[in-house]
């Protein structure tokens, strides 16, 4: 693994935030192998000077990109049902052994990761998955858990909807910085949610294309006056697993490169600081001067002095709905009526 594409800057530079954006692929649905490259990309981030490192919408385990390639809407079929079984048994759950694998390189390396997931759920929701984004600190463990709030166009064949329990932002060192799953960018609340939590760095993850993050993150960066970050993967057919249910005809309806990339950092007047990276493996590395988001809000900023709350008003529900809520007193406890 190695450094594809870098932005430094000078060193009397004392604001700084240094970002890494893990551009991967890997064998889909795999998720130990897909571990293995993460630790890979976090030991090369440190390396290189970083403290955060962010890696593609749903990594752990792969996108699913099968749906719109093998007439995944067909009602009832056995081969969708084979294909979603596969998945949702690749997917990983929340405080499980992966999670717990990912905190242990998080707090040995001393880097913030930001991570994206298939989940499984626990208890409630077993056999659903959410397209999830992890924050996890490496003194913390686990500080963001947010499920991506609409799926997009076939993906709602495959994951359930979230929540807004997940819009939080997190500091490290004197940045604040927020995520968001692929089109999910393109939601203006969203975005204003993160916003008015100070944000400073954007996080945008993505399954991989310049196509999907070519204009939102320079627009992103350039709305909230933030840094504005595409982590985007890599998938291959060749990556496609021979026991997956319908994998002959997947390979057969996909080109060579189904993604290809598209990570990039844009600074918070909207230029680009790395332009798409496409159809290369690796890890980026840029140096972020927070001072430059100050300087830019002198004539805008989105939820500060650019701002109308007389007038517009936005309310950000931020708690976790389950489809279930237990009352009762706990096994044992002698229910009591009266004083």
């Amino acid at each position: 693994m190695k450094v594809i594409a870098e932005h430094r800057e000078q060193p009397t530079v004392s604001n700084l935030l240094t970002v890494a954006v893990a551009q991967l692929g890997g064998r889909w649905l795999n998720t130990q192998a897909r571990l293995a490259q993460l630790v890979e990309a976090a030991q090369l981030a440190v390396a290189s000077g970083a403290t955060l490192i962010a890696f593609p919408e749903t990594y752990l385990s792969g996108y699913p990109f099968w749906p719109s390639r093998t007439d995944g809407a067909l009602f009832d079929h056995s081969d969708q049902k084979s294909c979603y079984a596969y998945y949702l048994d690749a997917a990983i759950e929340v405080d499980g052994p992966e999670q717990r694998e990912m905190e242990s390189v998080s707090a040995d390396l001393n880097i913030t990761m930001i991570v994206g997931v298939t989940e499984r759920g626990r208890g409630l929701g077993r056999g659903t998955v959410w397209c999830t984004l992890l924050t996890i600190d490496p003194q913390r463990g686990l500080v963001g858990h947010h499920r991506k709030l609409v799926p997009t166009y076939d993906e709602r064949l495959v994951w359930g909807q979230g929540d807004g329990a997940g819009l939080v932002t997190h500091h490290i060192g004197s940045a604040t910085v927020g995520s968001l799953n692929c089109w999910e960018n393109w939601m203006p609340q969203a975005r204003t949610a993160l916003y008015a939590q100070g944000e400073t760095v954007h996080i945008g993850v993505w399954p991989g294309s310049s196509t999907l993050t070519g204009d939102i993150t320079r627009f992103v960066a350039a709305e909230g006056r933030v840094y504005g970050v595409a982590a985007s993967g890599l998938i291959t057919a060749d990556s496609i697993p021979g026991d997956f249910p319908l994998a002959d005809r997947l390979r057969a309806a996909s080109d060579a490169v189904v993604f290809d990339g598209g990570s990039a950092v844009a600074g918070p007047d909207g230029r680009w600081l790395i332009p798409p990276v496409i159809g290369e493996e690796g890890v980026i590395v840029a140096d972020l001067d927070l001072d430059c988001v100050s300087r830019e809000r002198l004539n805008f900023d989105p939820t500060g002095h650019y701002t109308r709350p007389d007038v517009f008003r936005t309310v950000v529900d931020r708690t976790r709905h389950e489809a279930v809520q237990f009352t009762d007193q706990p096994f044992g406890q002698e229910f009591r009526v009266g004083p």
